[in-house]
């Protein structure tokens, strides 16, 4: 499996496809071997790694990595996954992989938008949300987001309705 986090130029060029929203973190995925299933096209469980994957590549990206994570003794779990898988992917096809925070009230929860769209047919093959609950490392009890969580989550959530 290659994903990677995409330079400037290539970030540019990937942004002209049909996001779903504007400004998206774009990783690239090339499906592999071991991503497909005996449909023949990769399987559900190689969509949910690569969401994975492509949050905390965004979440790095914005300059929170799981040691900040651990220093602050917070963490963003997944209360819940709307999935749509709309067309099969299959080996060696390469999917661009976007990711947005749509929502951020600031206390608790966070939401992710997601989309991939294959980089030969210009086609949306996947589409899904993640609501995400902001925890306590140390007792995984709901605790309100730290100050570094809401200053780069919250100044990167996109506004849904000035962009439609």
């Amino acid at each position: 499996m290659i994903e990677n986090t995409l330079c400037c130029d290539e970030q540019n060029h990937w942004q002209e496809l049909d996001w779903q929203h504007p400004r998206p973190f774009i990783v690239l995925w090339e499906v592999s071997v071991d991503d497909i299933d005996h449909y023949k096209h990769a399987n559900n469980i190689a969509y949910i790694k690569q969401l994975e994957k492509l949050a905390w590549a965004h979440s790095n990206y914005l300059g929170l990595s799981f040691d900040d994570y651990e220093r602050l003794d917070r963490a963003m779990v997944i209360q819940h996954h709307n999935l749509y898988y709309h067309l099969p992917s299959f080996e060696k096809e390469g999917l661009a992989c976007a990711t947005w925070i749509t929502r951020c009230d600031e206390r608790f929860r966070l939401q992710r938008e997601f989309q991939f769209i294959s980089t030969r047919t210009h086609k949306t093959v996947f589409t899904g949300s993640t609501d995400f609950v902001c925890v306590s490392l140390s007792k995984g009890a709901p605790k309100k987001m730290p100050a570094e969580f809401i200053d780069i989550y919250g100044n990167n959530c996109i506004d849904l309705a000035k962009d439609l």
